[in-house]
């Protein structure tokens, strides 16, 4: 899944979009952090921060994770309580056959373990396995209908499609079985502890010396790490044993036998664990900060105002009032530019009610969009432009480039959002208004557009 900061900076994009109303203003924020230092990630990171000033975001993304973690924790410690349970009921008896009980332990568990393997192998893609959707559901992890749940959810649905989710499922799948396995071997220390035992095997195809080459087989790696193994004596003498056996010769298979469950089960399940936590680190899902939002605001970092001197070069006279916009009878095309605006109706005041509302223009396929419609239609098109927006160099080649298609001309109106804001304007800020309506006045009159009075 995404990082704590990554989540808190994905969802305010998404709400930012759905012009949702933050504590903080996010163009004024985006604005005071213009000069600050910091890499692009870091300085997202800190906008988030500050647009989420009364932790809204962050309690919500607090509450989802901390229900995850309890559930997995909750889950974790059944799972332990079952293998102790489950191996405490198995050894009642006080004469257990070795084979039967280690093949109860490592049976099941070892067949789940190569068919994981075995998956993991064959099936590389880069998909998120199915069944994560099916029995995952977000929703069931939180309830509320605001603005800011409901953006949690969907994001951490994205999150269940992610490549790295398959990684995140395995892990979990080899905890429950480290808590089961946890569970069983805390159960036979405990029985050794209070109970004596006696161990047996017995079998109608293998001789003694086919079980003592077994047996050595399966003891070779337990005794490099110091457990005992019995000997050819005792393994002959536990064949068909019902009596109560030498204590030396019970403390052998016991030691063989927690060896056996630590060896082959725990061990290669806790390596399984710690690999599959390594490559869900590997492909976690980061931040896109290629997206057309995230581009808008870098961009807006990286530069200070309009950049006045290619104005001038490219034109003698630079006029700095822009000129008046002349609204054409016929029909019209209204659009946005990049930002979106609270009122659905900006237009009509303008131009009136015989338009074709093209909606938000935002990245490159939406100009194309619109550049494709202006070739087969003769209108004039209205363009409104957040007042807060900064006529740099980027933003008035789009105007170019709509001015040349637009058959009837292009004209342009600046969106107070000020009426929206949740503060009182300070007198700096409103002299960085008077400012920004300059630098668009000076623009559009040096582009020769029309600019709505």
């Amino acid at each position: 899944m995404l990082s704590k900061q990554d989540q808190i900076t994905e969802l305010v994009r998404e709400l930012e979009v759905g012009i949702h109303i933050f504590a903080t203003d996010p163009l004024l924020v985006t604005e005071k952090m213009q000069d600050e230092a910091g890499t692009p990630v870091q300085k997202l990171h800190r906008r988030a921060q500050r647009i989420d000033s009364n932790g809204e975001i962050s309690k919500t993304l607090g509450k989802i994770d901390g229900r995850i973690k309890g559930i997995v924790l909750v889950m974790s410690v059944v799972w332990c309580i079952s293998g102790f349970v489950g191996l405490f009921t198995l050894l009642q008896a006080n004469v257990v056959n070795f084979f039967y009980v280690l093949v109860c332990l490592l049976g099941f568990h070892t067949l789940m373990l190569v068919g994981w393997l075995l998956l993991t192998l064959i099936n590389r893609s880069n998909q998120s396995p199915s069944i994560i959707t099916s029995f995952i559901n977000p929703r069931a992890l939180i309830r509320g209908k605001d603005d800011v749940t409901m953006a949690a959810v969907s994001l951490y649905d994205k999150q269940l499609h992610h490549a790295g989710m398959r990684w995140y499922l395995s892990k979990f799948s080899h905890q429950l079985w480290l808590a089961t396995l946890t569970g069983m071997l805390l159960a036979i220390i405990f029985l050794l502890i209070v109970r004596q035992y006696s161990f047996s095997w017995e079998s109608t195809l293998l001789s003694n010396d086919a079980l003592i080459t077994l047996t050595h087989w399966l003891g070779w790696l337990p005794s490099k790490v110091g457990f005992s193994v019995p000997d050819a004596n005792a393994i002959g003498q536990s064949r068909l044993a019902t009596d109560a056996m030498p204590l030396s010769i019970a403390r052998q298979w016991a030691s063989l036998l927690i060896g056996s469950l630590l060896i082959y089960g725990i061990v290669p399940r806790a390596i399984a664990w710690a690999f599959c936590a390594l490559m869900f680190q590997r492909k976690q899902m980061t931040l896109d900060i290629t997206l057309p939002y995230y581009q808008k605001i870098l961009k807006f970092w990286q530069r200070k105002v309009v950049d006045a001197d290619d104005f001038q070069q490219k034109l003698k006279v630079v006029k700095p009032v822009a000129p008046v916009a002349k609204v054409a009878q016929g029909r019209k095309l209204v659009a946005l530019l990049e930002y979106p605006y609270e009122d659905e109706y900006w237009y009509q005041f303008k131009a009136g009610h015989d338009v074709e509302n093209f909606g938000l223009l935002d990245d490159r396929d939406d100009m194309q969009r619109l550049l494709d419609y202006l070739e087969r239609h003769e209108v004039q098109v209205l363009l409104g432009i957040n007042s807060q927006a900064l006529p740099d160099r980027g933003t008035m080649r789009k105007l170019d480039n709509i001015a040349r298609h637009a058959k009837h001309g292009l004209i342009v109106q600046l969106l107070d959002t000020s009426t929206t804001d949740n503060f009182s304007a300070s007198s700096q800020a409103a002299t960085d208004n008077d400012q920004r309506w300059q630098q668009w006045q000076s623009a559009l009159s040096a582009h020769h557009i029309g600019l709505v009075r």
